[in-house]
């Protein structure tokens, strides 16, 4: 039994669901729309102001999805009314990066600009060396500051590449000289 699952999802003010033909679900709310396509084998019901997610079948999968399809629900209802932040800190000499419309510029020490486009849905904003990453959809949000970060993760010498806030990066000892 998923003790995720069983809870029941509040929708909060301001936001709108919508319960679709062939399983796909609708919120809708001030910071934008997300749609999804929920598998059959489990059931959502809409109440006053509440989701209840039930499995149709006593199944693995049904178990499997019961909880995860609860977390997906509640990520896009909070989304809607308040966006997913990840801020990515950029270190090194000469390191940087700018935003152009729906590309972002990084300069990373290559010996050529890496050129990025942000996905829709998606706003990026670079603060001296601070890439901030708002969005309503906690995955792509997620999905795409794990992709700015894989072009020059941090090293552990010198600590030089992109990491994410509050990130640790163990640091080794150099080489020793005698």
């Amino acid at each position: 039994m998923s003790r995720y699952g069983k809870q029941p999802i509040t929708i909060l003010a301001g936001v709108d669901v919508t319960l679709g033909e062939s399983g796909e679900i609708t919120v809708a709310g001030a910071h934008g729309t997300l749609a999804r396509v929920f598998r059959s084998e489990i059931e959502i019901r809409k109440d006053e102001s509440t989701l209840v997610l039930a499995p149709r079948a006593k199944t693995e999968l049904a178990r499997a999805l019961w909880g995860t399809y609860a977390a997906h629900l509640r990520n896009m209802i909070q989304g809607v009314r308040e966006p997913f932040v990840k801020k990515l800190l950029i270190e090194g000499v000469g390191f940087r990066a700018e935003v152009a419309g729906q590309r972002m510029t990084l300069q990373l020490g290559f010996s050529h600009p890496v050129i990025v486009a942000i996905p829709e849905g998606l706003m990026a904003k670079v603060e001296k060396s601070v890439i901030t990453i708002t969005g309503a959809n906690k995955e792509l949000v997620g999905e795409f500051a794990a992709r700015v970060r894989a072009l020059k993760k941090p090293e552990p010498y010198k600590g030089k590449g992109i990491r994410y806030e509050g990130e640790v990066v163990r640091r080794k000892q150099g080489k020793k000289s005698v």
